[in-house]
């Protein structure tokens, strides 16, 4: 028999929906939903003395609810960030990319200036900061990876595999461009930069000295940018990717070695900032995310007392309304929003499934996406001031030497800095900047991969640490094509396709599944469960219209405006457009083949399947009593 004082306390208990833990066994009474304690229960911990007395003593604990997350979560242990900062600055280290710095400012300029701003900050209301809020609680709330979180609606699980894919792919190419970045920032430390001047064993006989190309020498219809004989220009095709050494990409020879090292420390820096988790990334990215801000001020303070630096920025700010009038312009601002953001890559799913139940994703989805635009903004001022200066130096028009991608941060900008004072320093400075842009980025893609996948097949779970290295090493072998003599042309292949119209179609497909299938009112209440209070009219009209029919506007401009492969002047073979489509194709297939196996490895008739296929998991029950709301037209009317 219990004594008295327990027994007193089972009595509580009873009435109080209170569990008792005993050190040796756990007994549960049932509850009595009219003294539910909300959000907390009282646990009750049986201590056993060594003397035999027993006594007890109780604490304040979580509900089941708010430790396990959604109904049907498993992963009641599932690793949390260490702070909310971890999570914030990974979240920004993501989406604040190379593309920041080397994609919008040019796009900015060429597209009518501050006119610009007009489309890109309409498709980041209505379409950027509701896809990024859609991911941000999906992850939170499911807290599972890209493919299990598609317990929710378990047909549309393809997508998770085809974003995973896809994440994979890009990190394929995307650490080479970050090698190519520790290559220049080791071949930074000496007293004169290598791309300073002529005559070094990789320039061509043609090599022209910069200060001898002016507005004169150029002539009509060359622009300074596209100008390929200059040191600078030089040093990149032919110092660090020997382009000249290869006739097209059936030619590609083998890696070049010290491209081969640059790529073998970026692979160890990823191993080294993913293999524990989030508790090593999330301290990793104090560093890889901050840093960027502190050069781009440097760098825009330096700018701005350069000689025609004005000319650059006021170019940068020019307003031309006119150019509204031209859908290209338009379509620009969509695909930017949506790459810059990052949506659909499954990184946001995978960073938001650590945060904790409770938080406000909502206030992180506004902070996060607003900091990532106005940072490509700002970063304009720092590219456009130093554009002034080349083009005043040159005496030429700043469209001269306007230019985008590659060509800016590695010949263009490098080319500016080795004229100043300090030149040196300047370059260290600039190629750290474009090293942390570019890690923490491919940090994030990484995870993705790694969390969507170690949440599907636990085997990959309990050995962490081997799965990392093996993804990392895969990833190394791969991109081993990207650093030949012909690799930039593998490189422009995987840039166009792998991440092309294959991730538009992914994320058109989620937002179609969570908005449509899962139902806009199921996803509001989920996300009332985790933060207190539902999405406003806005959001939620947004997801269930806005975001589906621009990123249907998005797939279709992108597919009608394509051409086929070009590097400069070198057009690429019929094959190598379909080997492109090809690796498009093999992402997106998931979504049709897993629909497929899905709806066929399901027992029961025809309408039992389909009901099966788009039901959560966790009320599956329902399906054999015959209530599907999916069945009904009030689901797919509901907001």
């Amino acid at each position: 028999q219990l004594p008295f004082e327990l027994q007193c306390y089972s009595c509580l208990c009873n009435c109080m929906n209170i569990q008792i833990l005993s050190e040796h066994k756990l007994s549960s009474v049932a509850p009595l939903n009219q003294f539910d304690v909300e959000k907390r229960d009282v646990e009750l911990t049986l201590v056993k003395d060594q003397n035999g007395v027993q006594y007890t003593s109780s604490s304040i604990v979580p509900t089941p609810a708010a430790r396990a997350g959604p109904p049907g979560s498993s992963d009641v242990d599932r690793e949390t960030w260490g702070k909310k900062i971890d999570f914030l600055l990974s979240v920004i280290g993501f989406a604040v990319d190379l593309a920041n710095v080397w994609r919008f400012p040019y796009l900015c300029y060429k597209n009518g200036g501050g006119a610009f701003l007009i489309p890109y900050i309409l498709f980041l209301v209505i379409a950027g900061m509701p896809l990024f809020y859609m991911e941000l609680a999906l992850g939170q709330y499911n807290r599972e990876g890209a493919a299990t979180i598609w317990k929710i609606c378990p047909v549309f699980k393809g997508v998770g595999y085809t974003v995973i894919l896809i994440a994979l792919y890009v990190g394929f190419y995307y650490n080479v461009i970050i090698a190519w970045s520790l290559h220049y920032l080791f071949s930074s430390m000496t007293s004169e930069l290598p791309w300073l001047k002529c005559g070094n064993s990789w320039n061509s006989p043609n090599c022209t000295d910069p200060k001898a190309i002016n507005g004169s020498v150029l002539g009509n219809g060359t622009s300074y940018s596209k100008y390929k004989i200059t040191p600078a220009a030089e040093y990149y095709e032919r110092g660090v990717l020997h382009l000249h050494e290869s006739r097209g990409i059936h030619d590609l020879g083998l890696p070049r070695w010290e491209l081969s090292l640059c790529l073998v420390v970026v692979v160890f820096i990823l191993y080294f900032s993913l293999w524990k988790g989030v508790k090593s990334s999330g301290k990793v990215v104090y560093i890889t995310a901050t840093m960027p801000y502190v050069v781009l001020f440097v760098l825009l303070i330096r700018g701005i007392t350069l000689p025609g630096s004005m000319d650059g920025i006021r170019a940068y700010l020019h307003i031309d309304f006119n150019r509204l009038n031209n859908l290209e312009v338009w379509i620009d601002a969509a695909t930017q929003i949506f790459y810059s953001l990052g949506a659909g890559f499954g990184v946001l799913i995978a960073f938001a499934s650590y945060n904790k139940f409770d938080n406000n994703c909502y206030r992180d989805a506004l902070l996060t996406s607003t900091v990532n635009c106005v940072t490509s903004f700002f970063s304009g001022f720092a590219i456009f001031s130093v554009l002034g200066y080349m083009a005043y130096k040159h005496k030429v028009k700043i469209e001269d030497v306007a230019t985008e991608g590659a060509g800016l941060v590695f010949i263009i900008y490098p080319e500016a800095i080795s004229t100043l004072p300090g030149s040196t320093f300047w370059a260290i400075v600039f190629f750290i900047m474009l090293l942390t842009l570019g890690i923490d980025s491919s940090m994030g893609g990484m995870e993705a991969v790694l969390t969507g996948l170690t949440d599907d097949f636990k085997i990959l779970k309990r050995n962490r640490k081997v799965f990392t290295f093996a993804t990392a090493f895969g990833t190394f072998l791969v991109a081993l094509f990207c650093i030949t003599n012909g690799g930039i042309y593998v490189l422009t292949l995987l840039d166009k396709y792998a991440a092309g119209t294959s991730i538009l179609f992914g994320v058109l497909i989620e937002a179609i599944g969570v908005s449509w299938f899962y139902g806009v009112d199921r996803f509001s209440e989920d996300i009332e469960r985790m933060m207190g209070f539902k999405p406003g009219l806005y959001w939620r009209l947004c997801w269930k219209f806005v975001s589906p029919a621009f990123l249907l506007f998005v797939v279709i401009a992108s597919t009608l405006t394509a051409s086929g492969l070009k590097y400069d002047e070198y057009i690429f073979p019929n094959w190598s457009n379909l080997l492109g489509w090809g690796v498009a194709m093999s992402s997106m297939l998931f979504v049709p083949c897993y629909a497929v196996y899905k709806f066929f490895s399901l027992p029961g008739t025809f309408k039992e399947r389909i009901a099966y296929c788009i039901t959560p998991e966790h009320e599956h029950h329902l399906v054999a009593e015959g209530n599907v709301r999916q069945f009904h037209l009030k689901h797919w009317l509901a907001i």
